[in-house]
């Protein structure tokens, strides 16, 4: 049972009396609303206090809108509310994660670049300052996964790389940020991200470590955050057999679970052996990696089995109301289990001061909203100063100049919204305009209409009597639901690919996906950017043309493991 005299709650005796005589008070139908953490509900195509009084969620998590209209939704659903909720987003780079007019602050790999954990409080601090504002309580973020395997498409730039001791740095700045600005902290994604080459939103991935090995990796970043107060966790479908396995000899391969329907992961590794006593969230319950292992009937009531205390969104919300209340009903979940859950959330609100004993809400934004842009964007532009890393640049390329290079073809790679949930960067224009205004005449290449006579039948001179340099710039953003962020050059003839590297000077700056390399070992100039904000894109052309050194390292292996990457 969950000891609210411990971290992370350390409450009081009254505190504990309250919240054993409200659990006992509470009707089933609140208990069951309290577990669910749902989809933000939009006030143009919802009655959000009609909804609030219907369901009785405990929690709501928003994508980004505009400040004012998500701080009335906010308010407007925390007034409807009996016991106040909790309000969360992906704060994961900035208070864009919530707000349209947030900053975008950088993601997370470029925080490790600068190697100064200064950067990941202001990341934590500013993002969680911003949400505050329109009533946002609660991040999930920090990402403190590792960053093991280029090929993942999801992880990437979201973590802060792939040294553990690093993560445990950057993670501890982040969550002291976004306390200081009210906000509770969620890490994800348990038991670990970034081993398997594959997407948990399209299927079950897996961290295939040993269990000694995740214990040393994995496990110490989560021991350490847990040992420090972290108040939640977030689980991912993702498995671990090898900690399964270790926990419950002789299970068979087709008994395996990922963490967020496994009793042996949640109630056994995360509570038994780390010893986490604090509030247990899944990952979105939408995804494929959830709903591929068994019926989603039989699947939520096994979700709070397992130990987890709260069900990130939800399909068809009666649906899946209907499920938990039946698993009651048939005895397939306890109110023994339930109230230790619901235990559990009311004691988070409480301990992070969302409410009081009298179940007022503590935290109410400022009347007025102030993001305070110009000082925020002023942080994040330092970021960039520190974080933009010179890979390599073997035939000494750098600086450009318009003198020594006047004509530049600027070829763009990405920048489209295809993938979900991306940051939304689109870097084509500001390149090719603050290009211009250093001085170079800009020809951009056009992926929409094919100079198919170039394709098929120029050669060196012919291009040589275009352009002077070309400017490859891949904008390949991490997004949920795609199985890669691989280069993929145009299918005909890879016509946008730079076949002439070697004849004509040729740079490469990645504003997302530091792994390029993988997919153009043989370019000259590697540069990584990490996030594709303006901040960035600034502090790239001003070290590209020679204004400001290059001072960001490596948080992750750019060569990929590949000694011709080098080259």
């Amino acid at each position: 049972m969950v000891d609210l005299t411990k971290k992370p709650y350390n409450l009081s005796i009254k505190q504990i009396t309250y919240i054993k005589n409200k659990v006992q008070q509470m009707s089933t139908a609140e208990k069951v609303g309290q577990l669910f953490f749902v989809i933000g509900q939009d006030e143009n195509s919802v009655d959000i206090p009609e909804f609030i009084h219907k369901y009785q969620p405990g929690g709501m998590m928003y994508r980004p809108d505009a400040a004012k209209k998500i701080k009335r939704e906010i308010t407007t659903a925390q007034e409807a509310s009996t016991v106040p909720m909790f309000f969360a987003a992906n704060l994961e780079s900035g208070g864009n994660g919530l707000i349209q007019e947030g900053t975008w602050f950088g993601m997370p790999l470029q925080m490790a670049a600068t190697d100064d954990s200064n950067s990941a409080y202001q990341l934590g601090n500013v993002a969680g300052s911003e949400a505050f504002q329109v009533g946002g309580n609660m991040s999930f973020a920090p990402i403190v996964d590792i960053d093991n395997n280029f090929r993942n498409p999801i992880m990437n730039t979201r973590t802060f790389g792939s040294d553990k001791a690093r993560v445990i740095k950057m993670s501890d700045a982040q969550i002291k940020g976004l306390k200081d600005s009210q906000i509770i902290p969620v890490i994800k994604h348990f038991p670990g991200d970034g081993v398997d080459e594959r997407d948990q939103h399209l299927l079950s991935s897996v961290n295939s470590l040993s269990a000694d090995d995740w214990m040393t990796s994995y496990g110490e970043i989560y021991h350490h955050l847990i040992s420090a107060g972290v108040p939640s966790v977030m689980v991912g479908h993702i498995m671990q057999p090898a900690w399964e396995r270790k926990l419950q000899p002789g299970i068979e391969d087709k008994e395996l679970l990922p963490a967020s329907s496994s009793k042996l992961l949640i109630n056994g590794l995360l509570r038994n052996v780390l010893k986490f006593n604090g509030l247990v969230i899944t990952d979105a319950t939408p995804m494929l990696g959830y709903n591929v292992t068994m019926a989603r009937k039989d699947l939520l009531p096994a979700t709070i089995n397992a130990g987890i205390d709260m069900i990130l969104f939800n399909k068809n919300i009666d649906e899946d109301y209907a499920y938990i209340h039946e698993a009651i009903n048939n005895g397939t979940l306890s109110m023994t289990r339930i109230d230790e859950a619901v235990t559990r959330i009311l004691g988070t609100k409480l301990a992070q001061g969302i409410m009081d004993t009298a179940e007022n809400l503590r935290l109410t934004p400022p009347t007025h909203i102030e993001l305070n842009s110009e000082n925020h964007q002023a942080l994040a532009a330092e970021v960039a100063k520190k974080s933009v890393t010179l890979v390599k640049d073997r035939d000494q390329l750098l600086p450009i100049t318009p003198q020594k290079y006047p004509r530049i073809r600027l070829v763009v790679l990405g920048d489209s919204d295809d993938g979900g949930f991306k940051e939304g960067g689109h870097v084509t224009d500001t390149f090719k305009t603050q290009l211009e205004k250093l001085g170079f005449k800009v020809q951009l290449f056009d992926h929409e209409h094919l100079n198919f006579h170039e394709v098929f039948e120029e050669g060196v001179a012919d291009l040589q009597q275009k352009f002077d340099l070309a400017l490859y710039v891949a904008n390949v953003e991490t997004a949920s639901n795609q199985t890669t962020t691989r280069l993929d050059w145009i299918h005909l003839m890879a016509a946008d690919a730079p076949w002439f590297m070697k004849s004509i000077p040729t740079v490469f700056v990645s504003t997302a996906n530091p792994y390029h390399l993988f997919d153009i070992p043989n370019v000259s100039t590697f540069i990584n950017a990490y996030t594709g904000n303006h901040a960035s894109i600034d502090a790239v052309l001003r070290k590209l043309t020679g204004q400001e050194n290059f001072s960001g390292i490596n948080p992750v292996d750019p060569f990929c493991g590949d000694p011709l990457t080098h080259l």
